[in-house]
C-alpha cells in the first residue's frame, strides 16, 4: 500500500530523524513548509503530516494549531494531532484540561481581574509558585514568598505585564551551565551572536503576557521531579534533580536514569490521562505531595529526544518492562503509519 508522508523540516527538530527513518525504511515522503501560504495545496497528495512545531518560534505559535486542524479536516493523519497539542505551551489551558478529566494536578489558581486576585492573595498562604502560561525549562517561573511579593506580581500582570521570552542574561546563564556540564563552552561562545539576534527578534514578535495571574501551590520536600513521556503504549521515565539553591528541577539538566526512583503511580496516571485526552504523545512533570501523592505540574507534547532515548527501556500500559533504547521520533512515526494503515482497512 503506497503511503506518502509530508514532513515539515526544521533543523535540530524531530524532522531530522523522521526523514532519516523514511529513507532507511523506504517510506515515501516529501518535505513541505507548513508556513507557506499554499500549504493546504502541498498536502493534497499526502496521507499524513508530521510537524514538530516549536513554542520558541512566534510564527509557528501563531499558525500551527490552525494548519493542523485544517489537515485533519482533509482526513490526513497528523502528528501532533489537535488533541495532542492544543494545550501546548499554555499552562492555563493545561489547568482547565487536567481539571476537566479529574487528573491529580498541583492546586492551581488563575485570575483575570486584579481586584479578585488581590482578594485571593490576602487570604492565601505562602509561598506560592508564580508562572506565565508560556515558557519551558522553568523559564518564567518564580517563587512568591509572601503576600507582598504576590501583590507586586499581580499588579504588574495587570499593567505592564511580562515578556515570556527569557532576557539575554537569563538565557546566557542557562546556556553557560549546560555548556560547562557538556564541556562545550567554545561552541556556545561561537553561537552567541546568532542566539542574541534570535532573542531580540522573538521579544519583538511575541507580545507581553498580561491580563491574568497564575499561581500554583508550592510543594516542599522534593529533591527531584519525575518526567514521564508517553508515546502510544510506551512510557519512558527519568528523574531530574532540583538545582542547587533552587526549588526547580525542570531545566536543571541533572538527569538520573534510576528505575527505583520511578513511582508506579506516576506511570499509571500518565497512561490514564493520555488516554482520556486522546493524545498521541504526552510528557508529564510529577512532584510528590506531603503524603507521597503523585501530582502533575505541567504537560507537553514536546520534549528533548535524546533524554528519552537514553532511558534504558520503557513500560507498556500494563506496566510490563521492555529493555532497550528507543528514539521517540521513530516511535511517533511508527504509530502514525500503523494508525494510517488501520484507517484504510
Amino acid at each position: 500500500m503506497i503511503r506518502q508522508v509530508a514532513i515539515h523540516h526544521r533543523e535540530n527538530s524531530f524532522s531530522d530523524r523522521w526523514i532519516a527513518y523514511c529513507e532507511s525504511q523506504g517510506i515515501q515522503y516529501k518535505v513541505v513548509n507548513c508556513l507557506d501560504s499554499d500549504i493546504i495545496k502541498q498536502l493534497r497528495s499526502s496521507d499524513a503530516l508530521l510537524w514538530h512545531w516549536s513554542h520558541g518560534d512566534p510564527r509557528e505559535q501563531l499558525i500551527a494549531r490552525s494548519v493542523i486542524m485544517a489537515a485533519e479536516t482533509m482526513d490526513l493523519k497528523v502528528f501532533p494531532s489537535t488533541s495532542t497539542c492544543w494545550y501546548f505551551d499554555d499552562k492555563i489551558a493545561q489547568k482547565y484540561l487536567l481539571d476537566a478529566i479529574g487528573a491529580p494536578v498541583v492546586p492551581t489558581y488563575v485570575f483575570y481581574d486584579l481586584k479578585e486576585a488581590l482578594r485571593w492573595i490576602d487570604r492565601a498562604s505562602f509561598p506560592k509558585v508564580f508562572k506565565l502560561r508560556k515558557g519551558a525549562g522553568s523559564s518564567n517561573v518564580k517563587l512568591a514568598h509572601s503576600a507582598t511579593e504576590a501583590r507586586a506580581l499581580a499588579e504588574r500582570a495587570f499593567s505592564s505585564g511580562f515578556s515570556p521570552v527569557p532576557h539575554y542574561g537569563q538565557d546566557a546563564l542557562k546556556r553557560y551551565r549546560t555548556a560547562r556540564r557538556k564541556g562545550d563552552l567554545l561552541n556556545v561562545v561561537k553561537r552567541v551572536p546568532k542566539v542574541l539576534a534570535k532573542i531580540r527578534d522573538n521579544r519583538n514578535m511575541i507580545g507581553r503576557e498580561k491580563g491574568y495571574i497564575y499561581f500554583q501551590d508550592f510543594i516542599p520536600g522534593n529533591d527531584f521531579d519525575t518526567r514521564v513521556t508517553i508515546i502510544g503504549d510506551r512510557a519512558f521515565a527519568y528523574t531530574r534533580n532540583v538545582r542547587p539553591g533552587d526549588f526547580r528541577a525542570s531545566g536543571s539538566g541533572d538527569v538520573v536514569y534510576d528505575r527505583s526512583r520511578i513511582k508506579k503511580k506516576c506511570l499509571e496516571v500518565a497512561f490514564e490521562v493520555t488516554r482520556k485526552v486522546g493524545s498521541q504523545s504526552m510528557a508529564f512533570d510529577f512532584l510528590a505531595g506531603e503524603q507521597q501523592q503523585s501530582f502533575i505540574l505541567e504537560v507537553s507534547y514536546g520534549y528533548i529526544p535524546h533524554l528519552v532515548h537514553s532511558c534504558p527501556g520503557y513500560w507498556d500500559s500494563r506496566l510490563n518492562w521492555y529493555e532497550g533504547h528507543v528514539w521517540p521520533q521513530d516511535a511517533i512515526l511508527i504509530d502514525l503509519l500503523n494508525d494510517l494503515d488501520l484507517s484504510r482497512k
